[in-house]
């Protein structure tokens, strides 16, 4: 760790550059998928690969698209105006979100479209031109020549009913984020829960995002998290020390890389752009392995102390980009513990399954677990998002030819359709496929978990699942969609290598299936700010235990609530 804190030292005060760094909660899904809807218009380009973005950087694809959209036409001398009503509205609604990101010029012309949009109401309170109590966004926010600041508050509640019952889960906290100089960065979000159910323990088949809950009477439960990170950056990449959540791989429905559900861990972050064609990530993390370490465990004061054995992470994913809107990502990681930080892994190049054949002396019980992954995606075609991930825990060519064997690999292919044949709708089509023991470990403290919960795929190993959407949004920030989603699991594997592997049979019997049709309706009332409605028509078959009593059998499940902050 000291190693980590003098690198870190070390380029905070010798790296030049202009750009500053905090991260955008991959939670707020307006601005993700307005992102996601100018990329398949072709005005901005995207690595949709690697998520959370930047707020700088969110704020850069804003201004991308409103320079592009306002670009005069030279034959009509008028500009091109490739956005319609709604979409230019909405840009000018996120520009309000994103005045703290901009150049000084920028800004003002930011602020000027957003005081227009809003008529002028968006300030309470102004105590000096760099000083604002603001509605839209709701905080309190400054900015100067050297010092950027923004603190904001996080409310919700949400009330779910159906034939089995009704639940809530209401939230608190605030969140802030500034900028030193051009540089740095800092930002952090702490956020309180408490629900009448825990509606996503590690063994559940479920979206939502994973949590440590704290058991209350009548079945309660608290539990809080907190995220942020200190970053310097400069105009081609940008380090971190961060505690966040992240999502691998091109998605909307669940991502098989990192799908971003298990409780937010600590990591060090490199970022690297310095061509357009090229584009680097890499982390190393600190995970929680639940795995009690009785050597290191102690009883004190007639108490049991419990000392969990380490359990670490690193991974790297290299994207190029040969032409404009092809996007081909490949990389590797892997899962370690019990030696402490391994200085090879904090190498962000390496191929790390090649190092752990190497220091483990190709000893499977010595060794550690490593995967590797392909995401491609496309979006030459206006209007179009194509995308294929492969994520791969083990692969031998001799399993391709033969049906009867199967390689540990999680396929995952889709495509969006935004804005064609008709304005303001998407359709979506995505199909997982993961075959039977690849995100597990026949050794406790490498599973490809952390605090228990799965950080690939949220249906895990031996699932398949079919999603459809078709989404409209026919005015700024309202946002209407009606999925339909197939989810199937098989047989529950146990990685313990007693087995052979012609045993092992993708879906050989059908354990779990839930159908469901989903309606949701979403309004951003001010920026980070929603209303929402939701009915789910659903019908759970098979094992209990991989969802809540709540949602056990056929239910009609009607939710409604308020976010505000993220």
């Amino acid at each position: 760790m000291r190693k980590t804190i003098t690198i870190f030292a070390l380029l905070l005060f010798c790296l030049p550059g202009f750009s500053q760094v905090v991260y955008e909660d991959v939670s707020n899904l307006g601005i993700y998928d307005f992102l996601d809807e100018l990329a398949n218009l072709k005005l901005i380009t995207l690595n949709s690969a690697v998520k959370p973005y930047s707020r700088s950087y969110i704020a850069g694809k804003l201004h991308e698209a409103k320079t592009t959209d306002e670009l005069v036409d030279p034959k009509t001398g008028k500009p091109n105006q490739h956005l319609n009503k709604r979409q230019r509205k909405e840009l000018n609604f996120y520009l309000q979100d994103y005045q703290l990101e901009s150049s000084s010029h920028v800004t003002r012309h930011a602020s000027r479209l957003a005081d227009e949009y809003n008529n002028k109401l968006s300030f309470l309170l102004k105590k000096q031109p760099d000083m604002v109590v603001a509605l839209n966004p709701v905080g309190f926010h400054y900015k100067d020549s050297l010092f950027t600041f923004s603190i904001r508050p996080i409310l919700g509640f949400q009330w779910m009913t159906n034939e089995n019952g009704a639940e809530y889960h209401r939230w608190w906290g605030g969140s802030m984020f500034g900028y030193i100089g051009k540089n740095f960065g800092f930002y952090a979000n702490l956020r309180d829960n408490n629900a009448s159910v825990a509606m996503a323990k590690p063994e559940y088949f479920t979206m939502e995002q994973g949590a440590v809950y704290k058991p209350m009477e009548n079945g309660k439960v608290d539990f809080s998290e907190i995220r942020g990170g200190i970053t310097v950056s400069w105009n081609w990449g940008s380090f971190g020390l961060l505690k966040d959540r992240m999502e691998w791989g091109n998605n909307y429905h669940g991502a098989n890389i990192l799908s971003g559900k298990s409780p937010s861990f600590p990591y060090i972050q490199l970022h690297l752009n310095p061509a357009k064609w090229f584009d680097f990530n890499y982390f190393h993390a600190w995970l929680n392995s639940e795995v009690i370490d009785s050597s290191r465990s102690y009883y004190s004061g007639g108490a049991y102390r419990e000392v969990y054995r380490n359990k670490f992470m690193a991974a790297n994913l290299f994207t190029f980009i040969p032409w404009r809107g092809l996007n081909l990502s490949f990389g590797n990681s892997i899962v370690y513990s019990d030696n402490g930080v391994q200085p090879v892994f904090l190498i962000p190049f390496m191929f790390f399954n090649s190092v752990d054949a190497t220091s483990s002396s190709y000893s499977n019980n010595a060794g550690q677990n490593s995967q590797m992954f392909v995401d491609l995606n496309s979006r030459q075609i206006k209007h179009l998002n194509l995308y294929v991930t492969l994520f791969i825990d083990e692969l031998k060519v001799s399993r391709i030819t033969d049906p009867g064997l199967l390689n540990w690999t999680s396929w995952k292919a889709g495509f969006r359709l935004s804005d064609l044949p008709f304005q303001n709708v998407a359709f979506t089509a995505e199909w997982t496929k993961t075959n039977p023991i690849t995100y597990k470990h026949y050794i406790a403290t490498t599973t490809y978990a952390s605090n228990n919960y799965c950080m690939g795929h949220y249906l895990r190993d031996n699932s398949m699942e079919i999603y459809l959407a078709l989404a409209w949004k026919p005015l700024r920030g309202v946002f209407l969609n009606l999925a339909y989603t197939l989810a199937q699991h098989g047989d529950e594997y146990i990685d313990d290598r007693s087995y052979y592997y012609d045993v092992l049979r993708f879906m050989k019997n059908k354990t779990w299936q839930s159908e469901s049709l989903e309606f949701t309706a979403r309004y951003e009332f001010v920026n980070n700010g929603y209303l929402f409605l939701r009915y789910l028509n659903a019908s759970q078959e098979g094992d209990i235990g991989y969802q809540p009593e709540f949602m056990h059998g056929k239910t009609n499940n009607l939710s409604i609530g308020m976010n505000l902050g993220f």
